[in-house]
């Protein structure tokens, strides 16, 4: 009996291993969204190698490449800036030489090897306007051009997605606001962090539940363009008031007008809904917002306890 299960444990361990994947993953050792990458790649049973090559160096790339062997790549590798985006509107070469030159040379390599890539962006690349008006439920599409300007990253980003989309072996993931249950390293810890915001709507990203559909869509080399947020919107308000609600109840905040915040950044921040709909044809049961965040707060809470 005992030889009989050894042999059935080491034949599930040899077919586990001939549909393990090797996933070289940008942005891995150090970027929060590439570093949760490899821990779901882990949990499912893959091969995540955390590049140690830069964006921008050609040669770096193609040497790893040729040594890891992946069978896909994922890059969450990209400069937001320190510490919000206005940084980029003082260092516009060297947003460029990383979020455009670097994350093309990257797709470009990728698709000379014959590799699919999977690339983390930006939802930030839309304000409402008439045709979507705050509130109205109506979020922009993936067919809709960006129509924010307000910030040189967001500018940098519309730049490079233009040319990245015209790569045949890509998958663009616009994540927005992204928010996990590390809630200090996301959107709720960073307007927590501020007794002034603005109440306007916005779709969100709770990383906890997409990385696992990103890893999902890697594996199965889905390729094309996707809003990679849950579907629906929530207020700055809304937001605060399930974390004080949920996390700290003698958290307090005010409100201020879109026109005082411009005031005091050096770039505007594109505040939009994003439509879900073509994410979720592929996968129907991502939870709405206000379902999953109020959903993140309770383990947030649970797990503090």
């Amino acid at each position: 009996m005992k030889t009989r299960a050894l042999f059935f444990l080491l034949l599930s361990i040899s077919i586990a291993s001939i549909h393990a994947k090797t996933i070289l993953v940008f942005g891995g050792k150090k970027g929060w969204i590439g570093q949760k990458l490899v821990t779901f790649l882990q949990d499912m049973g893959h091969q995540p190698v955390c590049a140690e090559s830069r964006l921008e160096n050609r040669e770096q790339i193609i040497d790893e490449i040729t040594r890891v062997k992946p069978d896909s790549i994922i890059n969450a590798a990209g400069i937001i800036g320190n510490p919000n985006v206005d940084w980029c509107e003082d260092h516009k070469p060297e947003t460029i030489r990383t979020n455009v030159i670097g994350t093309l040379n990257l797709v470009d390599i990728s698709y000379t090897h014959g590799l699919h890539l999977t690339n983390i962006s930006t939802g930030c690349i839309y304000e409402y306007d008439d045709a979507h008006p705050m509130g109205s439920g109506k979020g922009f599409t993936e067919e809709e051009p960006p129509n924010f300007d307000g910030s040189f990253y967001s500018r940098s980003k519309i730049k490079m997605e233009s040319l990245l989309l015209e790569y045949p072996n890509v998958l663009n993931l616009r994540v927005k606001m992204p928010l996990s249950l590390e809630l200090d390293r996301g959107f709720v810890g960073k307007i927590a962090r501020y007794k002034k915001l603005i109440n306007v709507p916005n779709s969100l990203c709770v990383l906890d539940d997409l990385l696992p559909i990103a890893v999902d869509m890697t594996l199965k080399e889905v390729k094309g363009n996707f809003n990679f947020v849950n579907p629906g919107a929530l207020s700055h308000n809304q937001v605060m008031d399930l974390y004080i609600k949920y996390i700290d109840p003698t958290h307090t905040y005010e409100n201020f007008t879109l026109e005082e915040q411009d005031q005091i950044l050096k770039a505007r921040r594109a505040n939009a809904e994003l439509s879900a709909e073509k994410l979720l044809k592929l996968y129907p049961d991502i939870p709405r917002i206000s379902i999953a965040l109020e959903r993140l707060l309770k383990k947030t809470l649970k797990k503090d306890n």
